[in-house]
């Protein structure tokens, strides 16, 4: 069972940065792909990004690509995502979420955990 938290959700600006946390319980993180997902209201959960349990892989969806960047510290147990030139439509519920591989998914279904999710608001 590995539990996640995620931080660091916020009020910004548009064009302002934010660097959200997700801390994983659990003494075997490494061998977890990871992933960022958001949910806007009225809209279905979308993949935002996803790095491989090493860390030596990252994939990004198409809105993101170019201003977001995820990375890990498996010493650390916590995976990151780093936003910046942030855009009104970025306005979500960040979730990360965990898959017991070492490679991650870009769908909901390949994840086996997630977190209670944080907010994230840019202003026009």
């Amino acid at each position: 069972q590995v539990q996640l938290v995620e931080s660091g959700g916020g009020l910004v600006q548009a064009g302002g940065s934010l660097r959200l946390s997700c801390a994983a319980s659990g003494r075997t993180f490494s061998s977890y792909a990871m992933g960022w997902f958001r949910q806007a209201p009225g809209k279905e959960r979308e993949f935002v990004a996803a790095i491989t349990a090493s860390g030596g892989s990252t994939y990004y969806a198409d809105p993101v690509k170019g201003r977001f960047t995820i990375s890990r510290d498996n010493a650390k147990s916590t995976v990151y995502l780093q936003m910046n030139s942030l855009k009104p439509e970025d306005t979500a519920v960040y979730y990360c979420a965990a898959k017991r591989t070492v490679l991650p998914g870009t769908t909901t279904r390949a994840y086996d955990y997630w977190g209670q999710g944080t907010q994230v608001t840019v202003s026009s």
